[in-house]
């Protein structure tokens, strides 16, 4: 597995292979959550290349398997989305990919959250020594769990 770190407002073809990465890794969550109301889904050609944060990939090959989003903030950081190919899920990409930007957050606070019924995401958090922080139900329904790893 090689890991590396483009920007996808940089190369479209490259974002939209990512785009296209984030909506298969989120329709595996939305249904192991039971909705499709989560914002990852609602990416397009135009929004996706327009969050600024910053991004790490994993590639088997030429093959995108998975990536985590996150952006620095004035008190840490915040781990946006992690998604891996679903054909490869178990396999230890986001463990991967978690490990190497952590790795790169010594010593910062790191938040993120994830649908408060994705135990395997939670589980995988907690592994990297994320707390949970609270549950709580966005607008439109959906329940998430915060993490927090100081």
């Amino acid at each position: 597995m090689i890991l590396s770190r483009p920007d996808p407002a940089l190369d479209k073809s490259f974002a939209k292979s990512l785009l296209r990465l984030q909506l298969d890794a989120y329709r595996t969550q939305a249904d192991l959550i039971g909705t499709d109301r989560l914002n990852s889904l609602a990416a397009d050609d135009v929004t996706f290349p327009a969050w600024r944060g910053r991004y790490l990939v994993a590639w088997r090959g030429t093959h995108l398997v998975g990536a985590v989003a996150w952006r620095t903030t004035t008190d840490g950081a915040d781990i946006d989305r992690v998604m891996v190919e679903p054909s490869v899920h178990r396999e230890g990409i986001a463990a991967a990919l978690l490990e190497a930007v952590l790795a790169d957050l010594t010593g910062v606070r790191v938040d993120t959250w994830t649908g408060r019924d994705n135990t395997p995401g939670i589980a995988l958090y907690r592994r990297f020594g994320f707390e949970q922080l609270a549950d709580e139900q966005e607008p439109g329904g959906l329940w998430i769990t915060r993490l927090r790893r100081s």
